[in-house]
Formats: C-alpha cells, structure tokens, sequence
C-alpha cells in the first residue's frame, strides 16, 4: 500500500484502522482527558503568548496607559487566548469525533479536516480586524509549506534567487500602487506596509505630497540669498574663535565646517523640474541610502547585543567576535542599497522623459530589489507577494473588477492553517522550522508525542520525518 500511495501527491483514498487512543491521545485511554489536557495547556500559552504582544504594543504608544487602554488590552489578551486556545481544543476534539462518526482515520480526517473545522469556530472568536494579519501569516507560512512539499516530490526545483524576484516583483506594484496613490482609493489606505515604504523610499514620491513643492521652492529661494555667505570669515569668526584655540575643538570644528559645505555643495547640484523632491537628484539619493543604511546597522548590532548579552556579560572581549562580522552589514546594506537604487532610478527615468509617473515605480522597484540577495529572507518575500495580492483583491472591488467574497478571508485562513497542521503531522520536515517550535510549543509538546507509525502507510516516511524535525530544532516527544 505504501508503495501505491507514494507514487500520488497528495493521496485521498485509504484509511488506517487504527484508533484515536492509538493515534492521537496515546498517552491516556480518555479522549476527554486528552482534548482537555490539551485546551489547558493551550490556554496558559496563549495566555503568555498574547499577554506579551499585547504588552508590547500598550507600551510602544510611549505614553501612560489610561483606563481604557487597560481595559481594551485586558480584553484584547483574553479574546485572543479564547482564539487560539479554541484552536488546539477544536483541533483534539474533532480528531476523536470524526474517528467515531467514521470508523476510521483517511489521509484528511488525520489532521486537514480537524484542522480546518477547528480554524472555523475560532477565528470567529478573534476579532475582524485582526482576522487580515493572521490569514496573511498562515498563508504566508502554507505557501512555503506546499512549496517544500512539492520539491520533497521532485514536481518543483529551487530557482537560484527565486525569493529575490518574487520580492522584486511584489515591491515594484507596491511601490506602483503607492506612487499612484491607488491604496487611498480602497480599505487598504490605512495598510501598515504603505507606512514601511513612506519611511524607507520617502514620503515624495507619494501622489500629491502636500509639501514637496513648498519646501523645494523654499530651499532655492534661500540658495539664492545665502550662497555668498557660506563659508565667509563672518561664519568662522565670532563666539568660535576664543575655543578654537583648543587644538582638538578646533580640528573637530573644522571638519564639521568642511562637511556642512560638501553637503551643501551636493545639495545645491542639479534637480530636474520633474522631480518631486527637495536638493538635488544626487543628495536626495545619497539620504536615502546614508539614513537606511544607518537604521538597518543599528537593527543588526543592536540584534545582535541581545541575542548575545549572556556571551557579552561573560567577556567583554566577545563583543569583538559578535559585532565584526561580514553579515553585520548585510541588512544595513540591503535597506541603504534598496532606497538608494529606487531613487536613483526614478530620478534617472524622470530627467530622460522630462516627466514623472507611477509606472516608473516597475522599473525602479525591479532594479532595487537586487538588494534583497544581501539580506535573503523566504518570508519577507512571501509576505510582500501576499500583501500585494491582498491590495490588488481590494482595488478590484472597489473598481467593480471583481466581486467582494463574503468570508474569503477566514476562508483562507481555515484552508492555510489545515494545510500547516496536515503537514506538522504527515510530513514536519516540511513545515517551517519555527512554527513547527509554535506548534510543539502551545500544545504542550503532545503534537510530538501523537504516533506517527500508523501514518507510515502513506509513504511519505512520517515517523523518520519527525525523529529528524525533534533534532533540527531540539525539541522532544514529551508532554510539558
């Protein structure tokens, strides 16, 4: 039998004999004991899961909470837990009960089934606005899943940078889709992703910047009037000179001076009429790849202080070996390099034509996201590819191109978090190894200790795929 069903992907007929005590609960002969076991244990982590997100986010408004937000995150805290705790306990109760309704376990009543009919009832429970960022993920994370699920059957191969066109493209409709003005005229205005591309390209080449044209106009009014005065004696002398007489003032005082004129110098360049920006062409590229790089190097080291404090507390001296790295620059040299390229060539494209428009966003956006190779990230990209088909679904309906789907998106999100539990059961190696750790995580370690071997006459080599998921990322087949 094995040997019939490896030869399909994804195999639909035959079933096990075997019963959920030997199956799912192995380790109690009460099916209550082992759904409520689970739904325990769930609850206390969901609780630690969602009391430090929703923690986090109280304190990252930098202000002192009042009574409402207290409230709203007490209740935010427990409706998540609610959510996710529903989850693990749908997922054991509708193991048992579709084995006693069936008979038997199928290749989709193992886990695909559970899966999505526990999703059902609790996404229901969390709330609509945050039903968008959790279909994303899931999504996010399924798409890789099939993705390592078709290349363990030889139906795909890896593509040398394939995750850096996929972020290329996803980027270049984007940044289309932002300079249009396009996310204002669907639900997606408020898209916390047009805020990361505001702050990373710059909020000019967004339609109708208000202040662009006031503040251009204004710095060329004052290079008009000031350009005899930078660098006179006036400047030099006054409240300066008595502590230039310190050598070490003086000398940093001097290369200040000499830095505020080349920069002055470079911003006083030429700057195309077309484009939206204030300065010129050239310091408006060299700021935008000095300001990313600058923030993207500060995210590494800081990363990677935390990460490694214990290591640092031990011995200063280690601090060496952390921070001088090669990969300590290379998300510093992805961000600088992205906005800088995208600049760059927008301005390029904008002095050939003599105009400026958001298809030159394709081309721009292609070219920058070369810069993904040096900060390579499966995720990232999948995240951008999804974020784009979720703005183009909202444009289409707002244009009347395509019908609004009432549930679609807990539909999706149903489907995808099936697609993850069928694979953390029939094949793990598949999964990705950090939601596999959530998955081990918030039930407790029983998602390891469920028996594989009966699962093994599908072929697909489920118990020798988990014994090699507990290794990679040192995890145990132990209840917690």
């Amino acid at each position: 039998m094995a040997q019939i069903y490896s030869k399909f992907p994804l195999p639909v007929t035959g079933t096990i004999k075997t019963t959920c005590i030997d199956y799912v609960h192995p380790w109690t002969d009460s099916c209550l004991q082992g759904i409520s076991g689970l739904y325990l244990y769930a609850i206390f982590d969901s609780l630690r899961v969602y009391g430090t997100v929703y923690v986090l986010t109280l304190l990252m408004k930098g202000r002192i909470p009042t009574k409402d937000d207290l409230k709203k995150t007490v209740l935010g805290v427990l409706q998540s837990t609610a959510f996710l705790s529903g989850t693990g306990f749908g997922y054991s109760l509708f193991l048992c009960l579709l084995r006693k309704l069936l008979g038997n376990f199928n290749i989709l009543s193992v886990s695909f089934l559970p899966a999505f009919l526990s999703s059902v009832f609790a996404i229901l429970i969390e709330r609509p606005s945050r039903r968008t960022l959790l279909c994303l993920y899931v999504s996010n994370v399924a798409t890789e899943t099939l993705w390592n699920m078709a290349l363990s059957r030889n139906m795909v191969r890896n593509v040398k940078y394939g995750d850096t066109a996929i972020f290329a493209v996803g980027m270049a409709l984007l940044l289309m889709y932002y300079k249009a003005g396009y996310h204002k005229e669907t639900s997606a205005k408020t898209d916390p992703m047009f805020g990361v591309l505001r702050f990373v390209v710059g909020p000019y080449e967004e339609k109708d910047y208000s202040a662009r044209s006031s503040q251009a106009s204004s710095f060329y009014r004052q290079q008009a009037q000031d350009i005899p005065n930078v660098g006179s004696s006036r400047t030099r002398s006054g409240s300066w000179q008595g502590r230039s007489k310190n050598p070490v003032f003086h000398v940093i005082s001097q290369a200040l001076r000499v830095y505020k004129k080349i920069i002055y110098k470079i911003k006083c360049c030429d700057r195309h009429l077309a484009c939206p920006h204030p300065f010129s062409c050239l310091y408006y590229t060299m700021q935008g790849v000095g300001k990313m790089f600058t923030i993207g190097l500060g995210i590494q080291v800081t990363l990677k202080l935390v990460l490694n404090l214990k290591r640092v507390m031990q011995s200063p001296r280690n601090l060496k070996t952390i921070l001088f790295k090669k990969d300590t620059l290379n998300l510093a040299a992805f961000l600088g390099g992205f906005s800088g390229l995208f600049r760059a060539v927008l301005c390029i494209l904008r002095r050939t034509t003599g105009k400026d428009s958001p298809s030159y966003a394709i081309p721009a956006g292609l070219i920058a996201g070369v810069a993904f190779t040096r900060y390579p990230d499966t995720t990232v990209a999948l995240y951008v590819l999804w974020k784009v088909a979720q703005i183009t679904y909202l444009m289409g309906i707002n244009k009347g191109i395509v019908p609004r789907i009432p549930g679609f998106t807990e539909f999706l999100y149903c489907f995808s978090t099936a697609i993850l539990f069928h694979a953390a059961l029939l094949e793990p190696t598949n999964l990705r190894p950090s939601y596999w750790k959530f998955l081990h995580s918030i039930s407790g370690g029983r998602i390891a200790c469920m028996n594989r071997e009966p699962l093994d006459v599908w072929g697909l080599g489920t118990t020798e795929s988990l014994e090699r998921v507990l290794k990679l990322t040192k995890t145990q087949a132990v209840l917690k």
